[in-house]
């Protein structure tokens, strides 16, 4: 028996996890997969309700959990909070009580959306499937920090241990895939992204099958717009990959579309949409939940060992997508407008047709 830790969290959170849920059980049913799912209280929600973004029994229940599934944290309401008591900072206390270090974030080309897109078609023929790999539990997210009357400082800080098994892990990825790894640092600037230069090239030697390639952070964002069927993996740190996937996500149409799997040595983890809580349209029904379907896929793929089930979700998602069911973030002319319920049912539909 699998169990998963749902944590809705705020703003669209509760809808979009509901429509995850709703898929893994639909998945659970169609694969003979013995799972289970208990619900609790994280981000803003838990600041209203019990004085703390999370509380110490939900932290116990994520760690003994094959998985957790989230939706989105933060808001307006919460901006003014005192730092340690922010929704967001909440996650940062997950990630390090999981040990979730490698965050995963695949930006995948939907043809039928390319209507949605800001980018020339031209640029999109050749198809864009990337893995960006980002280290989660160091750099500048978790370095000291400190303000001041007349000034602030934060500060970007890793060690060999926290680069070295971020980089394996994208390496393991990148053999499992089409077989190239691009290194994103600044290192004509940053020592920090020195170091992570140096390693990246002594560890590549224990992988002579995997072709490698480093960028200076600036041009990987143009390139990711020139270019971007020019990537496979990419490996980077907090702050950049935070940047860069985010910004990847023009290449889909949405920020909605993205999923990510945030992992740690064992492949437990953390599944979550990249977007955030979008609370001016919570409970109108026009939030997008692929980007959290698509999470439930990958916790399937990694926590669960499911890759069958896993695959069923993607493939469901993608029929969907391509008989034209839109929510109104990718909605164009021509195609059919749905809610966040009616695109979740849609899903469902196709997943118990798939072979």
């Amino acid at each position: 028996m699998f169990h998963v830790t749902v944590l809705p969290g705020d703003g669209i959170g509760p809808e979009i996890t509901q429509s995850a849920v709703n898929v893994l059980k639909t998945a659970a049913e169609l694969f003979h997969i013995e799972l289970s799912f208990s619900t609790c209280d994280f981000g803003g929600i838990s600041l209203d309700r019990h004085g703390v973004p999370v509380q110490e029994g939900v932290l116990a229940a994520c760690r003994s959990a094959d998985a957790v599934l989230l939706g989105a944290v933060g808001g307006p309401a919460w901006d003014q909070s005192d730092p340690a008591l922010r929704p967001e900072a909440a996650l940062l206390r997950l990630r390090s009580e999981m040990n979730a270090f490698a965050n995963l974030r695949p930006v995948k080309l939907y043809p039928a959306l390319q209507d949605a897109r800001p980018l020339k078609n031209s640029l999109l023929e050749q198809g864009i499937d990337l893995l960006i790999i980002r280290e989660l539990l160091g750099g500048i997210y978790f370095g000291k920090r400190g303000t001041a009357e007349t000034h602030a400082f934060d500060t970007e800080q890793y060690d060999t241990v926290q680069i070295e098994r971020i980089v394996r892990k994208a390496f393991t990825a990148a053999r499992g895939r089409r077989g190239k790894l691009c290194l994103v640092d600044k290192a004509n600037v940053l020592e920090s992204s020195r170091l992570w230069r140096k390693l990246f090239f002594q560890l590549a030697e224990d992988y002579p099958d995997v072709e490698v390639s480093a960028l200076y952070v600036d041009n990987a964002a143009m390139q990711l717009i020139r270019r971007p069927f020019d990537f496979d993996c990419i490996v980077t740190s907090n702050l950049f990959g935070d940047i860069l996937s985010d910004e990847a996500a023009v290449l889909t149409g949405s920020i909605g579309m993205l999923p990510s799997a945030s992992l740690d040595e064992n492949d437990r983890g953390i599944y979550e949409p990249i977007h955030g809580s979008a609370p001016d349209i919570a409970g109108t029904g026009k939030a997008n939940p692929i980007g959290t379907i698509l999470s439930a896929a990958m916790l399937l793929r990694y926590s669960l060992k499911e890759e069958l089930a896993a695959r069923c979700v993607e493939t469901a998602v993608y029929a969907a997508v391509q008989k034209g069911y839109r929510t109104a973030d990718i909605y164009t002319d021509n195609t059919t407008l749905v809610n966040t319920k009616e695109m979740e049912k849609v899903i469902i539909h196709e997943m118990q047709t798939f072979r």
